[in-house]
């Protein structure tokens, strides 16, 4: 063996050896491997998609106004806050989404126009009126949309699903398509949240605190803010602390008065992190703040001792502890009636962030896998099937020359699923398509050249001869064709989404890997036979 042939063939077997280690995973000899193999190599392969194991899928629409809305309440926050500042007799108000400000002096006009040039600004009478603009009102809905996309993304991955699909949909919809998971419920909560934190002052001044129920059952919520709602002063509301009985698993709200203003989000949260009470092994989760939020904290527990501090999460309040003393470093920790696993959830969306908008679930399908196991096992089936029909079929039309086209058909479809496992792939039936047309076209390159190689046989040339001539005259016919089927799937992949992304990425490895198994792995095979003996005429 010269070599030229004993690099190609060195070059063969490490690429088989690489494709069998990455595609190892998908097979049950790998659960018999040792642990250190399990750890230290290749331990995903391929994943199968939505279509071949179920799953959840599920179409959201970003309540984009409500992130308008939250923008203009900040804004007249803001304004009160300037107008404080700069000493200014001011009142501000919120029209829906108009901010209205009176008097309408020349003060507070020039305070306005140099502190908030992007709104929209018109005077009547003693009111200044503030508007958001039409193009500021899209900027913030279009950035309302990544943002939840973002958030999404981010949960889903701490969540650890495998192979998540989620990519936006018009212009205020969120498709999210999650294959494998075991717990539906549970995903949807965790996506669905909204994970607003918030840090409020327990109004135990008020008389009303004292008058409301100490205790009351889920449901009678309305009740008590419909009894109290002329009663509660302007800068407080009545929020619900649920602490839940182990025990018995009955759940009691317990109705607290607390400040409007929050003085502290989770905006300016750094880490959020399970961890176990060591007198109980209850959990519980430990949030940290970043430097400026520390600095906030501090202050806030400094201004308020001998205060309660109401940790709230989506309007309910997890927990109202005394403050004691100043607290400094950074570091608190909601505790409530939770289990590990909500414990977890409430860690991953606080790490995640709070979504800038509620979402609005508009499908929520749980797709079952439409193969299904036993259909799957009847593909595999009628796939070897196919290609041991295929392999006969080539050894009778071209007897060694045939042996050798399925020696490059295996070899090509073992590359292509250690190439798919080697990217962690997603395996669905687009995918599935993908690789029956790359197979195909690996066929085909066979047929091509072997029937060129004849042409040149009938011509009187030796089988050595032959084999160059049909390889030089079918290489460029198969590279052209590859080439091009290639730059579609290039084409596919970068500007589709899920199934089509899936299809494009099979046929493009396929394709990539026929060229190389066609044009080299077969004529490695035949110069080995040539090099070893004088051939006096070739099995085609």
């Amino acid at each position: 063996m010269n070599k030229s042939i004993f690099w190609r063939f060195l070059f063969i077997g490490i690429a088989v050896v690489a494709a069998v280690v990455f595609f190892l995973p998908n097979t049950p000899l790998f659960k018999s491997m040792p642990e250190w193999w399990q750890k230290n190599m290749p331990n995903k392969g391929i994943v199968l998609g939505l279509d071949l194991q179920g799953g959840l899928h599920l179409v959201y629409e970003v309540e984009a106004d409500k992130a308008v809305e939250t923008t203009v309440n900040g804004y007249a926050d803001a304004i009160k806050a300037m107008l404080l500042k700069k000493k200014l007799q001011g009142e501000v108000k919120k029209n829906g989404l108009h901010i209205e400000v009176a008097p309408a002096s020349q003060e507070i006009i020039k305070a306005l126009k140099e502190g908030y040039n992007n709104l929209d600004l018109s005077e009547s009478g003693q009111m200044v009126t503030l508007t958001l603009n039409e193009k500021e009102r899209t900027f913030i809905k279009d950035n309302a949309a990544n943002q939840a996309l973002e958030t999404i993304r981010n949960r889903i991955d701490q969540f650890g699903v495998a192979e998540p699909t989620i990519h936006r949909q018009g212009q205020n919809e969120i498709v999210v398509q999650l294959p494998g998971v075991k717990d539906p419920q549970r995903a949807r909560d965790l996506i669905g949240r909204t994970a607003l934190l918030e840090f409020k002052i327990v109004n135990d001044e008020s008389p009303i605190a004292s008058q409301l129920p100490s205790s009351i059952t889920p449901g009678d919520e309305e009740k008590i803010l419909s009894q109290f709602a002329d009663k509660v002063p302007a800068d407080s509301q009545i929020l619900f602390e649920k602490k839940l009985n182990k025990e018995t698993g009955a759940v009691t709200k317990f109705p607290i008065l607390v400040k409007k203003e929050a003085l502290l989000t989770g905006a300016l949260l750094s880490e959020a992190k399970v961890t176990l009470d060591t007198q109980f092994s209850t959990p519980h989760v430990s949030i940290s703040f970043n430097p400026e939020g520390a600095k906030r904290f501090e202050e806030v527990t400094g201004e308020n001792v001998k205060k309660r501090l109401a940790i709230i999460l989506d309007n309910t309040v997890y927990s109202a502890p005394v403050i004691q003393e100043k607290i400094g470093g950074g570091s608190a920790q909601i505790t409530g009636s939770y289990g590990m696993e909500e414990a977890k959830d409430l860690s991953i969306v606080l790490k995640a962030g709070a979504l800038p908008a509620p979402l609005k679930m508009l499908q929520n399908v749980t797709v079952g896998p439409s193969l299904g196991s036993d259909s799957i096992e009847a593909g595999k089936m009628a796939g070897l099937a196919g290609t041991i029909a295929v392999a006969i079929f080539m050894i009778i039309y071209y007897r060694l020359s045939g042996v050798i086209a399925d020696f490059a058909l295996i070899l090509n479809i073992v590359l292509l699923f250690g190439a798919m496992a080697s990217f962690n792939a997603t395996l669905s039936l687009p995918g599935i398509a993908g690789i029956i047309l790359a197979i195909g076209m690996a066929v085909d390159s066979n047929v091509l050249m072997f029937e060129r190689m004849r042409d040149e046989l009938r011509t009187g040339k030796t089988p050595r001869s032959a084999v160059d001539s049909g390889y030089k005259k079918a290489f460029w016919t198969i590279f052209d064709s590859h080439i091009t089927t290639l730059i579609t799937a290039a084409v596919l992949f970068q500007f589709g989404t899920g199934p089509i992304k899936g299809f494009a990425l099979t046929l493009g490895l396929g394709v990539t890997i026929n060229l190389y198994t066609a044009l080299i792995g077969t004529k490695s095979v035949f110069d080995l036979i040539n090099s070893r003996r004088e051939v006096k005429t070739l099995s085609i």
